[in-house]
């Protein structure tokens, strides 16, 4: 059974995935973009750093007990990302669409749910 000290992490999640990957909308598009892609714009440093801070979310599972497939699905979700999205322009534009932290973040609330 999720546990109130989960339920506040499941929501530290949801809110970091949309601040990472959806924070700001695309004039004009039905495309968001978080800091995720903004920081990835940086040359060599931008993807190894939005590759640490998506951790983040592994560890918060971790916590809430997640098992060793969760936790290594939400990897390989990050790892994805982290190694498309080095790729120049390519990287920039997957970026806008796979979305690893909101993905890691529904994985999260599928076990939540599930242990309940």
């Amino acid at each position: 059974m999720a546990t109130p000290e989960d339920l506040k992490r499941l929501k530290q999640v949801e809110q970091f995935a949309r601040m990472m990957d959806a924070q700001f909308k695309i004039p004009f598009t039905r495309f968001s973009i978080g800091l995720d892609g903004i920081i990835g714009l940086l040359p060599g440093i931008g993807d190894g750093a939005s590759f640490l801070m998506a951790l983040y979310p592994v560890v918060l599972a971790h916590r809430s007990g997640a098992g060793f497939w969760l936790k290594f699905r939400m990897v390989i979700n990050i790892g994805v990302d982290t190694v498309i999205g080095a790729i120049p322009l390519i990287g920039d534009l997957f970026d806008i669409g796979f979305k690893a932290n909101l993905r890691n973040a529904k994985l999260l609330r599928k076990f939540l749910e599930e242990r309940q």
